[in-house]
């Protein structure tokens, strides 16, 4: 299958501290822990079927752009998100303590 990341869905599930995409009834997902200053970024669970076509990305961009809007420090904790920081700098600024 190929995915077009463009048109997924990035459903916030705040209720289970998560952003979501669905792909056939499949979930993927990034799960965090959100205070009052930041939110930690602790895993990243893509759907075998849906690995490797940016879906994980997808989830993180919406993750560090909703730590942005509700300017909070971003704390990457997975390792998948660690690795997507290395990739696009232009939020590192987010990880500094505020």
């Amino acid at each position: 299958m190929n995915i077009k990341t463009d048109a997924l869905e990035i459903i916030h599930n705040p209720a289970e501290s998560r952003f979501e995409i669905w792909i056939e009834g499949n979930l993927s997902k990034l799960d965090y822990v959100e205070d009052e200053n930041s939110i930690s970024m602790t895993h990243v669970g893509v759907h075998p079927d849906h690995r490797g076509q940016g879906v994980a990305g997808k989830l993180t961009e919406a993750a560090f752009e909703y730590a942005r809007k509700k300017s909070l420090r971003a704390i990457p904790v997975c390792p998948y998100v660690i690795t997507f920081l290395r990739r696009n700098p232009q939020y590192v600024e987010l990880t500094k303590p505020k």
